[in-house]
């Protein structure tokens, strides 16, 4: 990454998409919420109560969950109750509005205005569920950007605009956008995440500038309160990510830092999955320390674990029994315990 700073005392950053676009100095910190740094992903589904599940998070030194709801009563009914628990101890949960491209058939809507009617009509639903619970964020979409229908070669690292679909970009617009003022239409000062993914930088850029893949411009500008990303272990480091296995990676959430000037939060992290268990417990550690001593330097609010349980030792943490994994339990333990969220 190229930042130059104009004789306006404007700093610019020069992209993969041949561009230099507006930017705040990369090297000043932004300041986010402390308390729900060290955080987890899990399942609506998960045949524990609430009460369990608190216990086994604060085993952890996890004060912040992420789970996936749609507006159905299965998926809302369990979400409410952990909304409910988390307040009596100060946790923070991040529902992931799990909407999309697709209606409830899997069809890509077929337009911009379709995808957008629907996705505001569901994430307006469950911010009404929710709101009254004390929920105050929400995530909006999984991994939109690496759905076959935008994506054209998912080996690619999304750097690049023409990495991405220019006819179906309009439903990726319509269905995020959608989503969060479906949520600020319910609770106006409710804070709303976009997700990325791998290094999908030229989505974000598109989203956040009103651009199609095709370099055209003029849509409506997407804001959005929290930048939200997932880093597996086969993406690369976060930090220094690659482009298409060419050239020297870059600091990520230090480019999103200057040019969105939100908080970032990791909100799925892990080793592969074919790991085993010492691997996936030293990768743990290795990346919390990395995570931890990068928080306020690059505004990153929370990093969030996947996965509490996986039914296996894929990814999970616990075992069924609510049992620990180890090594890699008390690997994330020992550091939470150690470097506190503050």
């Amino acid at each position: 990454m190229i930042y130059q700073r104009g004789t306006n005392d404007q700093f610019y950053v020069h992209t993969w998409a041949e561009r230099w676009r507006p930017c705040t100095d990369p090297r000043v910190p932004l300041e986010v919420p402390t308390g729900a740094f060290y955080g987890i992903n899990g399942h609506y589904d998960y045949p524990f109560t609430p009460q369990q599940l608190i216990a086994t998070l604060q085993a952890l030194g996890c004060t912040s969950y992420r789970v996936g709801c749609v507006n159905s009563p299965s998926q809302l009914k369990p979400v409410i109750a952990l909304a409910d628990a988390f307040r009596t101890v100060g946790f923070t949960l991040l529902p992931l509005v799990n909407y999309g491209l697709r209606d409830s058939a899997g069809n890509l809507y077929a337009s911009e205005r379709d995808a957008y009617v629907a996705n505001r009509a569901g994430a307006a639903a469950i911010a009404r569920a929710l709101g009254p619970h004390g929920v105050k964020m929400y995530e909006c979409g999984n991994e939109l950007t690496r759905d076959r229908a935008i994506i054209l070669d998912s080996t690619n690292a999304g750097t690049k605009p023409q990495d991405f679909n220019n006819k179906n970009w309009p439903i990726l617009r319509g269905a995020i956008q959608g989503m969060i003022d479906g949520i600020k239409s319910v609770q106006p000062s409710a804070k709303c995440g976009v997700n990325f993914t791998v290094a999908d930088v030229a989505a974000s850029d598109m989203l956040w500038d009103g651009e199609q893949p095709d370099g055209s411009g003029g849509y409506r500008k997407m804001r959005w309160d929290i930048t939200t990303w997932h880093n597996y272990q086969p993406y690369g480091d976060i930090f220094k990510i690659g482009v298409d296995g060419a050239g020297p990676g870059f600091n990520l959430p230090a480019y999103c830092k200057a040019r969105y000037g939100k908080p970032f939060m990791i909100t799925e992290w892990n080793a592969a999955p074919e790991e085993d268990e010492q691997f996936r417990a030293d990768y743990v550690k290795q990346k919390l320390q990395r995570f931890y001593a990068a928080r306020k330097n690059e505004g990153i609010q929370a990093v969030m674990y996947y996965v509490l349980l996986s039914g296996d030792r894929t990814f999970g943490i616990i075992q069924n029994d609510l049992a620990p994994i180890d090594p890699p339990h008390t690997a994330f333990s020992a550091f939470t315990a150690a470097n506190a969220d503050q």
